[in-house]
């Protein structure tokens, strides 16, 4: 299962069944859990645990020292869960002591070419980045979100769940959950309806968000004009709660 051209540390520990292709490369206190494939010619650098089932392609680069002119080689880390696709050229930088000195990539994940995580950052489960995407450091990023090709994304910067970013978008502060944002810079333009449709979510639902869509995002009124409407909105839908949460706690101040 491990190509004979393959370069294995010592101290890496791989799962049984896993999978290396000719003249990659596993560099110390690296850990890959069992029905991962790596095909030929990656790279990956630790310390850093990849969880089960996940495909890592060519030339891909993982577990990499942080671009950050502050890291002193410090013993920092990557994780990565279980099921991610993670294409040509990929990127994955470790942590660093300034954060949590952990970089964490979530589950069932999409990474197409190009893609670049940077250090620290936390990426949840279900999440797309499309071609060339790419976030800077300590950036978070919620669960099904979709970055589209070539999307940048400033770092500190918080990307909201099930929202939406249109090609080459430029990302400089927070995109609110269920938001679909596009251009340089970044502008809220809706409600990511077709996305939270194939997920399941209910009609009376997707209203309700787009209603808060309007009031807060889109709005011109006073938090205080509006706050009886959305109190009533909060009671009724957990969805709509998480969304107020997340703009009330916005300390970058959230695309509009």
């Amino acid at each position: 299962m491990i190509h004979q051209t393959a370069i294995i540390d010592p101290t890496a520990k791989i799962a049984e069944d896993v999978e290396i292709g000719p003249y990659s490369i596993i560099g110390a206190n690296v850990e890959i859990d069992s029905g991962t494939w790596i095909g030929p010619h990656v790279v990956i650098n630790g310390p850093t645990k990849i969880g089960k089932d996940n495909r890592i392609f060519q030339f891909a680069s993982i577990g990499e020292e942080p671009q950050d002119l502050k890291y002193n080689g410090e013993e920092t880390t990557l994780e990565v869960g279980d099921r991610n696709t993670i294409r040509e050229f990929v990127t994955f930088n470790r942590g660093t002591p300034d954060d949590a000195g952990v970089t964490r990539i979530g589950s069932d994940n999409l990474f197409m070419a190009y893609a670049h995580v940077a250090h620290d950052c936390q990426i949840g489960d279900n999440i797309i980045f499309a071609n060339n995407a790419s976030v800077a450091g300590h950036v978070h990023v919620g669960n099904y979100a979709i970055l589209g090709g070539f999307t940048a994304v400033h770092q500190f910067t918080q990307i909201g769940e099930h929202s939406f970013s249109g090609l080459g978008t430029i990302v400089n502060r927070d995109i609110p959950p269920y938001v679909i944002v596009a251009g340089n810079h970044a502008q809220a333009y809706g409600l990511n309806k077709n996305g939270l449709k194939r997920r399941g979510f209910e009609s009376d639902t997707i209203r309700a968000l787009h209603k808060v869509f309007k009031l807060i995002v889109k709005g011109r009124k006073k938090r205080d004009e509006i706050q009886a409407e959305l109190d009533s909105l909060m009671e009724q839908f957990e969805e709509v709660r998480t969304m107020v949460a997340f703009i009330d706690a916005s300390e970058r101040g959230i695309v509009r």
